[in-house]
């Protein structure tokens, strides 16, 4: 379901130029509220607001409504009460082409975001869709594929990749419609230490409005500049990411414990195994 609707997002947009009313990188949100058919409320009365090119965490317990708020800022829910504004067009069925130039959405699952037979292909699905000429496309393409270090990979089959390049190339797939906010779901899930650097030092260097779901704290901490705690639904705190990081106390309250940079090394006294 979330692959079609990743594809549907994609056709019959025009290109974002980054000018179309003057606003860059800006989410608002104004006393959202989210429900399911079942009526099991998920958002409650959530406010807040980003900055262009600020780099915020959205953190939480499994469960606390991290990522039904990311899919309700991108156009994936729309029957939420309240105000959500993406550069200030209001998030609705009849805006979700305008929105999606201006944010787009990283999967949880990379398997979600690329559907195509190359790197290079999933990679210029969008641009072309919003009716780019081949040349402007394969400049984009390029573009995407170099700010994420993985030029060498552009000709790769999806199937041969693994975790980290298809996180790589994922993010790469929105990097090439220029847009003015990025939306990352849980982007470090099962990436190894490695992969998970590279990821870390890609996400300091877009110049671009971020929000970042994650249980990564220790990514968060690196990444971001503000934190949103988030529990049952509502915004328990927000401010400096450092503040509410180092807050055991608040952490643990949410079912949270500190980033693991703050805990201090405990060695293992169990016992050998032996008999």
């Amino acid at each position: 379901m979330w692959l079609a609707k990743a594809k549907d997002s994609v056709k019959n947009i025009k290109v974002n130029t980054n000018q179309e009313n003057g606003y860059k990188g800006i989410i608002e949100c104004s006393n959202l509220s989210f429900s399911y058919e079942s009526g099991m409320e998920i958002l409650k009365d959530i406010t807040f607001t980003t900055r262009e090119g600020e780099s915020v965490g959205i953190v939480g317990a499994n469960g606390a409504g991290k990522s039904t708020l990311l899919r309700i800022l991108v156009g994936l829910e729309t029957t939420y009460s309240g105000e959500v504004l993406i550069d200030k067009i209001p998030v609705s069925r009849d805006t979700l082409a305008a929105v999606r130039a201006h944010a787009g959405y990283l999967f949880q699952d990379s398997d979600n975001q690329l559907f195509t037979q190359s790197v290079y292909q999933d990679v210029a699905f969008a641009p072309r869709n919003y009716g780019l000429g081949e040349e402007d496309v394969d400049k984009r393409v390029m573009e995407a594929l170099n700010t994420m270090g993985i030029t060498h990979l552009k000709d790769k089959q999806i199937y041969k990749m693994s975790g980290g390049e298809k996180k790589m190339a994922s993010i790469a797939t929105l990097l090439s419609m220029t847009p003015d906010i990025l939306l990352f779901d849980e982007p470090s899930i099962a990436l190894d230490p490695s992969n998970r650097r590279t990821l870390i030092n890609v996400l300091n260097r877009l110049e671009l409005t971020k929000l970042i779901a994650s249980h990564d704290l220790d990514l968060i901490l690196e990444t971001c500049s503000r934190v949103i705690l988030i529990s049952e639904g509502g915004i328990v705190k927000e401010g400096p990411a450092e503040e509410i990081l180092k807050d055991k106390k608040l952490l643990e309250s949410n079912h949270l414990e500190l980033p693991l940079c703050m805990q201090g090394y405990t060695p293992f006294k169990g016992g050998s195994g032996e008999n």
